[in-house]
């Protein structure tokens, strides 16, 4: 006879790539005419912008491109000049065949960025951009149930509390603002350049809705009525949320990459900048399950066929956030500095013995003035590092976040989110057929005395043919028992 089992299934999000991609793209830019010639290049600054995101059989790509600026000093020794250009890329990853589209998470982070003069008249720019993306597929994980259980059949159970990705999506919105320079600040003449870096400062998933607040920081450098170089930083505060699939209770959680999709930014006579910016927010947002599964069975008066699989589960074992403080010193004589912009690049990760090492590299950009009063320009690389515990079989995954502040001492905050996952196989009956009754031996010795050694209570009564229950009472056990502990074995 076969016994009935019930399905039930736990929707889940299937990771089916996650890889870092690092591309370089070069764009040469001529000066217009009524620029005068370039005498030195004082330096390039860049502003990521992500396009759009495309699911495909056999893969996945993601396109945008780089808002650049070079600054240079004429030959003439005139007023420091700058350009801007477009830089674009696209990426591709290749994912296993699906029959429909997943969904598509992207961190686009600029690398480093230079400009060098090729001649009097045109500058070469050279971006390095890395992506971490993600391909996700909704799937399940099944539980097996049997409808009605003889007394005489026992079921080993076990409870596992999994935190299971369980949907993802993105919430696309934009940011308009009109913004002046405070009366302390030097008044702005002409606008260089601008970069926008969204933070998320606090997430909560409250039943159908993931609610999240932050602040994009936006960064100007411009030159005043008298030609000095400035910079300043406004911090723009956003709230939003996004309607999501399911309903969760308070144990939800989100996982937030903010990336700028759009960036416009004007200068009206009065002086007032106009801004107007895209920002797309992508979540993950996972759940707390507690998953009851059976993984043996047998019987002590008939025989008993048990049908096993093991299902691999995407387990999210830890999720935590750290701060990395950043700090680099030039090996120069500095007058005053008049921009710092530091790139963070997508950490690395490495297995070692007792733990996983993370390398964290970056550059730092600055924008100063030497002892007799020249503008200079420098890049410095920075290497960071942190360790971090974890078992060989646990894998690691950082996103790394910079609020886009620096402070004129070549010091940055990168806010690393790390998330710890495995995929754990779990076994579990799905079957069973119950055979003939089990004929008992008249020579058996109805009690039996013996070491528990490695074994668990569950082995020792299957195998010597009673139950766990009357082995438990019989010696007044509320837990598994010492391993050199001498049992008491009724059998039936």
């Amino acid at each position: 006879m076969q016994l009935q089992f019930h399905k039930t299934v736990c929707p889940c999000l299937q990771q089916v790539k996650r890889q870092v991609q690092n591309q370089e793209q070069t764009q040469e830019v001529r000066l217009g005419d009524d620029m005068p010639d370039i005498g030195r290049v004082l330096g390039a600054w860049g502003q990521v912008l992500l396009r759009s995101k495309e699911w495909q059989n056999g893969s996945m790509s993601i396109s945008g491109g780089v808002m650049a600026w070079a600054l240079y000093a004429p030959e003439d020794g005139g007023q420091v000049r700058w350009v801007d250009t477009w830089i674009p890329f696209q990426m591709k990853w290749d994912i296993p065949d699906t029959q429909y589209d997943g969904v598509i998470r992207c961190q686009c982070l600029l690398r480093g960025i230079d400009a060098r003069s090729t001649s009097a008249r045109r500058l070469m720019l050279r971006v390095s951009v890395g992506a971490m993306a993600e391909a996700m597929l909704p799937g399940e994980f099944a539980q097996y149930t049997p409808e009605e259980v003889p007394e005489d059949v026992a079921l080993l159970k076990n409870t596992y509390p999994f935190c299971l990705p369980q949907e993802a999506g993105e919430k696309p919105f934009e940011l308009e603002e009109i913004l002046n320079l405070p009366p302390a600040a030097p008044k702005l003449g002409k606008l260089i350049r601008y970069e926008l870096t969204p933070q998320i400062l606090d997430k909560k998933v409250m039943g159908s809705k993931v609610v999240f607040r932050g602040a994009a920081n936006l960064h100007i450098v411009y030159l005043t009525e008298d030609g000095t170089v400035q910079s300043w930083n406004f911090e723009l505060p956003f709230s939003q949320y996004g309607e999501l699939e399911g309903d969760y209770d308070h144990d939800a959680t989100a996982q937030i990459i903010p990336a700028v999709t759009g960036l416009e930014m004007d200068v009206d006579e009065e002086g007032n900048l106009h801004l107007k910016a895209g920002v797309t927010c992508q979540y993950v947002i996972s759940d707390r399950n507690m998953v009851t599964v059976i993984e043996d069975a047998y019987s002590p008066k008939r025989e008993v066929a048990v049908q096993t699989q093991t299902q691999q589960v995407p387990v999210i074992l830890e999720q935590l956030t750290q701060t990395v403080h950043a700090q680099q010193q030039l090996d120069r004589e500095v007058g005053r500095v008049a921009d710092v912009a530091f790139y963070p690049d997508h950490p690395r990760m490495t297995q070692k013995e007792g733990g996983i090492e993370a390398e964290l590299p970056g550059q730092f950009s600055v924008l100063y003035y030497d002892g007799e009063g020249a503008l200079q320009g420098a890049t410095s690389r920075w290497e960071g590092s942190m360790s971090l515990s974890a078992g060989p079989e646990v894998q690691m995954d950082g996103l790394v976040f910079c609020n886009g502040k620096t402070q004129q001492d070549l010091q940055a905050d990168i806010q690393m989110e790390l998330t710890g996952s495995s995929r754990q196989g779990i076994p579990m009956v799905t079957a069973l057929e119950l055979g003939a009754e089990i004929q008992p031996d008249p020579n058996r010795p109805s009690l039996i005395l013996r070491k528990a050694g490695d074994e668990k209570l569950w082995d020792i009564a299957k195998r010597t043919g009673t139950t766990v229950e009357a082995i438990r009472d019989a010696n007044k056990l509320t837990d598994e028992p010492e391993k050199h502990q001498t049992l008491l074995i009724p059998i039936s």
